[in-house]
């Protein structure tokens, strides 16, 4: 019977340490269907997959993983069970506390609160991979892994519906006061009122920002009976009646309940400003589950106290902290105080993608690319690196190795690669590249450990390489 695979990966000096025998399951993963398309795992598998030759890259008690921020059970079990050393954290770490812990690990899964930044990065000497379990990745120096050969894998679509579904309650409840009559009354105090209480039913939502969870907003909202309309950078096909407008001004003077869903970048910056709020109508209000750099929060309490805005409910924050506890007060936010004593203003914690779905959803979709990436040299979805991906390799292929090689967008690399592995029998290969990188995956025959090392050896020797790691 053909042996496992091993891997030949260049981020420890001793070749022969990073080489060693390992099994792993030849059952499928399976991840739930998304909303707004099917993800590669949960395709039907081949009907040949029980004969497809199960890459794996090191021998499994070497293999380090480390979880942060309480990731999901299902994205640890899925690690857990390719017998892969996990470590797993329910929180995030100090800078320097991370440096210490990443310095071994070839894996690193985080949520939205952990920074890896280019200094922690730059420790990680065995890194090949991160997973953000979340949708954001903005907490990651993206531009720094790509340039050392880390790719980079999030979960865009798994918790749009979670955060779609509190948009929704919380335009009711803003419309209704629910928050404010439910408070007044754990306090005592019986104020059965309607003015200014509305059905949401003829009113208008303006949507800013029409992705994955925007469009799904969208259809919610109609559902209920309002109307919708929506700005977006680019051109997007609308979900039912709803109706794309040409400006944000636009949409703002026609709104009655206005929500954000944009990521953070310079554009987006203070997006809701003093001008943004003038352009609102009187008695309108506004959501934020988007990211907290995207509205002003000084100019949102004033159009609140001269009541330009009604309501406003906001899941995310310029600065958070790092963990739960008192700690959302003026040392956070020096307007912290003045935002919490409003009326009608909806306050959650980031709990937009907080449901036992989605986080169970994006356990599976992240778990299942890192298995991928580092089984099999998959890019399929990464965020910082061209994505390039070859079909596996079957059991009649014992003696194939797949090579992997990460390099700098130069001219003449392919020559001087193809050079290499000219004096072996390449039954497929593919390269893209992306910005100032690109990558190459080659699948070559009838090798054996001795020729690998020749191979590694060469590919590690050429000035463009960034990473090199062989599969087989």
């Amino acid at each position: 019977m053909a042996s496992a695979a091993k891997d030949i990966n260049p981020r420890q000096s001793s070749l022969s340490a990073r080489v060693g025998l390992s099994t792993s399951p030849a059952a499928a993963f399976h991840s739930p269907p998304s909303s707004f398309g099917t993800p590669l795992a949960s395709r039907p598998a081949p009907s040949n997959a029980a004969f497809l030759k199960q890459l794996k890259p090191f021998a499994s008690q070497d293999f380090k993983i480390l979880l942060l921020e309480n990731v999901n059970q299902t994205g640890r079990d899925i690690l857990s069970e390719q017998g892969y050393q996990v470590e797993f954290l329910k929180s995030s770490l100090p800078e320097d506390q991370l440096i210490e812990k990443i310095r071994d690990v070839h894996v690193i899964g985080i949520r939205s609160k952990t920074k890896l930044t280019a200094r922690v990065l730059k420790e990680a000497r065995n890194l090949i991979v991160i997973g953000c379990f979340c949708i954001g990745t903005n907490q990651v120096d993206l531009k720094y892994a790509a340039e050392n050969g880390i790719a980079v894998f999030n979960s865009p679509f798994s918790n749009s519906r979670s955060v779609a579904e509190l948009v929704i309650a919380e335009i009711i409840s803003l419309a209704r006061q629910l928050c404010d009559r439910s408070s007044e009354l754990h306090n005592g105090t019986w104020n059965k009122v309607s003015n200014k209480c509305w059905e949401v039913r003829g009113k208008t939502l303006g949507i800013i920002g029409y992705g994955h969870i925007g469009s799904q907003l969208s259809v919610l909202a109609e559902a209920m009976g309002m109307s919708v309309i929506y700005y977006d950078v680019i051109n997007l096909m609308a979900m039912g009646t709803a109706r794309q407008v040409p400006t944000l001004k636009a949409l703002l003077g026609n709104a009655d309940f206005v929500s954000c869903h944009v990521p953070e970048i310079a554009e987006t910056e203070n997006m809701i400003g003093p001008e943004q709020f003038e352009q609102m109508k009187a008695g309108s209000y506004l959501i934020n589950a988007s990211r907290g750099s995207v509205v002003d929060i000084p100019a949102l309490v004033h159009a609140m106290r001269t009541g330009k805005v009604a309501g406003a409910a906001l899941d995310v924050y310029p600065s958070e902290p790092a963990g739960n506890g008192d700690y959302f007060n003026n040392s956070l936010n020096s307007w912290t105080k003045e935002l919490t004593s409003l009326k009608n203003v909806i306050l959650t914690p980031h709990i937009g993608g907080s449901t036992e779905e989605a986080q169970s959803a994006i356990g599976v979709e992240v778990g299942q690319a890192l298995v991928r990436y580092v089984n099999e040299g998959t890019t399929l979805g990464a965020v910082n690196l061209p994505e390039v991906h070859l079909r596996s390799l079957t059991m009649e292929e014992p003696n194939h190795a797949r090579v992997i090689y990460i390099h700098k967008n130069i001219p003449g690399v392919l020559r001087r690669v193809n050079e290499v592995l000219g004096d072996h029998n390449v039954d497929k290969q593919m390269t893209d590249s992306r910005d100032d990188v690109a990558y190459l995956m080659a699948d070559v025959s009838d090798v054996n450990q001795a020729q690998l090392k020749d191979l590694y050896e060469q590919l590690e020797g050429l000035s463009s390489r960034i990473l090199t790691r062989i599969l087989y």
